[in-house]
């Protein structure tokens, strides 16, 4: 028991867990953003779910990168310039995971829902793949 306990009291695993709750609340920060621009151009048939998608996208990924590279991830590895370049291909993952989220759910083709089912699995499903990337690989 007592090798339990200190296998998750570790300096490590709290440095995770508190690691988790910085990127979930810039990850947060992030995706509100996203949905801020995506929301009104896709509900107001302003431009395409897709297109909506790129806006929201394009936001999210450059404050994402401020926050996580400041802030969630400071002091887990490399620095900031370092992490750029991987930073950017995970993001073009969660880019990947979000468009098959908008066509699954909005495109005609596929289930036709409205403009707002997307936003369930990119606020819930993206961010535990993002955050595992981020850690594992772009900021270790």
């Amino acid at each position: 028991m007592d090798a339990v306990r200190n296998k998750f009291g570790s300096a490590e695993m709290r440095e995770t867990f508190w690691q988790l709750v910085r990127f979930g609340v810039a990850g947060g920060l992030a995706t509100g953003l996203y949905a801020l621009v995506y929301s009104p151009l896709a509900a107001f048939k302003i431009t395409s779910e897709q297109v909506a998608n790129i806006a929201g996208y394009l936001v999210a990924m450059l404050s994402g990168y401020v926050l996580h590279s400041k802030w969630s991830f400071r002091g887990h590895g490399v620095s900031a310039k370092a992490s750029a370049s991987k930073f950017f291909a995970v993001s073009l993952v969660s880019y990947a995971v979000n468009t098959f989220w908008v066509w699954l759910l909005t495109d005609d083709a596929m289930l036709a829902g409205p403009w707002w089912w997307p936003l369930i699995p990119i606020v819930v499903v993206t961010p535990l793949v993002t955050f595992s990337l981020n850690r594992l690989w772009v900021f270790s």
